[in-house]
């Protein structure tokens, strides 16, 4: 087969298509997967580390932008979908999944124009109005939670749950050891100025146990100095860094993991089965964040505090009640795991195979 996986623009929609690209090479060898992605997007950092090629449109955002950036976008949509055109000519894919992302619009739009069987993912409980547009020109949708089941025609509606990357799934070994406490803290591939701001407020209120944790630290490009400053100010030993190729890595070294709560992100974690402190983005579409982040809340999988309590005290509170009750964290782990989808990207895989080929072998 031959598959354009299209979207990107953040890891939250990158992620999955990467997973996906993944289980079709597994699947078989010769399967060629190329990724179509918006310009200057992380798409063009990503994916040439992963060795599939990627070619780029012009294609951005309508939403929470001024009248005059509301209509370059516009404008930029048929000449996107012109691209699109010409490489679904140049690539002569089987089959295009848009995963979301502004590239992932243009890209399905011409295969549906072009007659090209198509398929989305839906990485969140609500989906965003472009993926409900493009569910009604696809043959087939994936969804990651029961709720979207209501936003898309049912006859073409499959729940497989959200693709994590395969080096999630090996090596789940507990690489954890000693009387150290080890908390992985991120707010997404591009950081988050809030999360880092109310860490650094904490460390105050965790010099007690300082000599006993190990952090390590996402900090995205803007706070990297601001962040690793006051952990050598204060004496904390922690790894900061800008980004994170080896997330899974982290993720098995970790007793708590701090973080957003993006559909990818919980998928990742209920995988790694790892405790959780869930910190939402107040500003995501339909707040999905929050309706994820109480989903594994209300399983005993994870704590959370919304955006708007979030304090260095009440962060700090949180992490010494956790630290002191290690019981608690295994309950954490446990709960998590029993709400992971493992086999997502496989289950995505088969039925497209049943869709390119039905009625062809």
């Amino acid at each position: 087969m031959r598959i354009i996986i299209a979207g990107g623009g953040t890891g939250g929609h990158l992620f999955p298509g990467i997973s996906i690209a993944e289980a079709f090479k597994v699947r078989e060898a010769r399967n060629e997967v190329l990724f179509v992605g918006a310009r200057k997007g992380i798409e063009e950092v990503l994916i040439p580390k992963t060795g599939h090629p990627l070619r780029t449109i012009s294609a951005s955002g309508v939403r929470g932008k001024p009248l005059t950036g509301k209509l370059v976008s516009l404008w930029r949509v048929p000449l996107g979908i012109a691209s699109s055109i010409r490489i679904i000519k140049d690539f002569k894919p089987n089959l295009v999944i848009g995963v979301g992302g502004y590239a992932s619009g243009p890209v399905v739009l011409a295969a549906f124009l072009m007659g090209i069987k198509r398929a989305i993912q839906e990485q969140n409980a609500i989906p965003g109005s472009t993926n409900r547009l493009l569910g009604k020109l696809a043959n087939a949708i994936f969804i990651s939670f029961e709720q979207s089941r209501s936003y898309f025609p049912a006859r073409k509606t499959m729940l497989t749950g959200n693709p994590v990357r395969r080096d999630f799934l090996q090596g789940l070994e507990d690489r954890r050891n000693g009387d150290q406490f080890n908390i992985f803290i991120f707010g997404g591939s591009q950081g988050a100025h809030r999360i880092n701001e109310k860490v650094v407020e904490a460390l105050d209120w965790l010099d007690g146990i300082r000599d006993r944790l190990r952090i390590t630290h996402q900090t995205g490009g803007n706070d990297l100095d601001f962040v690793s400053r006051n952990y050598r100010r204060r004496g904390f030993r922690a790894s900061v860094r800008t980004f994170i190729d080896d997330m899974a890595a982290c993720y098995r070294n970790a007793h708590l993991v701090i973080c957003r709560s993006g559909a990818t992100t919980v998928s990742e974690l209920t995988v790694s089965r790892r405790a959780s402190l869930l910190i939402p983005y107040p500003h995501a579409i339909g707040d999905h964040q929050t309706l994820n982040a109480k989903a594994l809340v209300k399983a005993g999988a994870a704590r959370m505090i919304s955006d708007s309590d979030l304090t260095g005290r009440r962060l700090a509170d949180t992490i010494l009640h956790l630290y002191g009750h290690r019981d608690e964290i295994s309950a954490m782990e446990k709960r998590a795991g029993g709400l992971a989808h493992p086999n997502a990207a496989d289950l995505i895989v088969d039925w497209c195979y049943k869709l390119v080929f039905a009625g062809k072998q």
